[in-house]
């Protein structure tokens, strides 16, 4: 993976680098066009029509470096270091055929969506939220920053999906950072601060069982419920969707320009 990048020197700073880059890149783009370029023109979209504060985006970004660092390092030990020979990573691409390749990043989303769903509630029990999960919180309107900003713990609960994935079937180097591409592309949408999806969505055949921004704000605004990651089913399974989703997601699509933003906008 490093030498189709075009990475040299040692893996754990090659590593770093790539998901530095990622995340770096992803959530400016988003910033840059949602809360600087566009901020004024499409403020009456947001979800929550409050911005946060300068402190916020600040906070979210340290801790995103610090997430930086931890999926790193671990990432090196599990493809790099001593736990990589036991793991079913294979490196020649000719050994499985594309249709496997492909089909392996898609398995992936749908373990990583269990995976989420579980160890999310999970982090919400009074004994454990303080511990794991009360930083990413602290973002109660979050924006594209937040994206990684993880206590340290629930960061290694993170990279847990990749600790799973290479023990339970084979998979490429390349497949794991397509999915962790698209991982990252979802994760910043979701917290966006902004729906991207038509109104309607939430209820229409297809999109009753996608997760969206307005779904995953709710979460962070309200704490409870919609633990989802990319898809709804386990919360419409498990009965923890929020009863006012729904409703929620089409008066957001339903705003008009022309209607006056509630309350002020920080100069964040």
């Amino acid at each position: 993976m490093r030498e189709f990048l075009g990475l040299t020197g040692h893996p754990w700073s090659s590593i770093l680098l790539i998901v530095f880059l990622r995340y770096l890149l992803l959530a400016s783009v988003a910033y840059l066009v949602y809360y600087v370029w566009k901020k004024k023109a499409w403020s009456w979209k947001k979800i929550q029509e409050r911005f946060p504060e300068r402190t916020d985006y600040l906070r979210e970004f340290l801790y995103s470096l610090s997430t930086t660092v931890i999926f790193g390092t671990l990432g090196y030990l599990f493809f790099f270091g001593p736990i990589a020979p036991y793991t079913k990573v294979y490196r020649d691409l000719s050994a499985y055929s594309p249709g496997y390749f492909f089909g392996s990043v898609a398995l992936t989303l749908l373990v990583h969506d269990a995976y989420f769903y579980w160890t999310h509630r999970a982090m919400h029990h009074p004994l454990l939220f303080p511990l794991f999960h009360k930083v990413h919180h602290l973002s109660t309107n979050p924006s594209p920053w937040a994206a990684m900003a993880f206590h340290p713990l629930e960061a290694v609960v993170e990279f847990g999906i990749i600790a799973l994935v290479p023990f339970l079937y084979p998979i490429h180097p390349l497949a794991i950072a397509l999915f962790l591409l698209i991982m990252m592309i979802y994760n910043v949408y979701g917290h966006l601060g902004y729906e991207l999806y038509p109104k309607g969505f939430a209820t229409s055949v297809v999109g009753r069982w996608i997760n969206t921004s307005v779904n995953h704000n709710q979460h962070h605004q309200y704490f409870k419920g919609n633990y989802g990651l990319y898809f709804l089913w386990w919360d419409r399974w498990m009965g923890t969707l929020r009863a006012d989703y729904e409703e929620r997601f089409d008066q957001v699509k339903g705003r008009r320009e022309t209607l006056p933003a509630e309350g002020g906008q920080s100069p964040g």
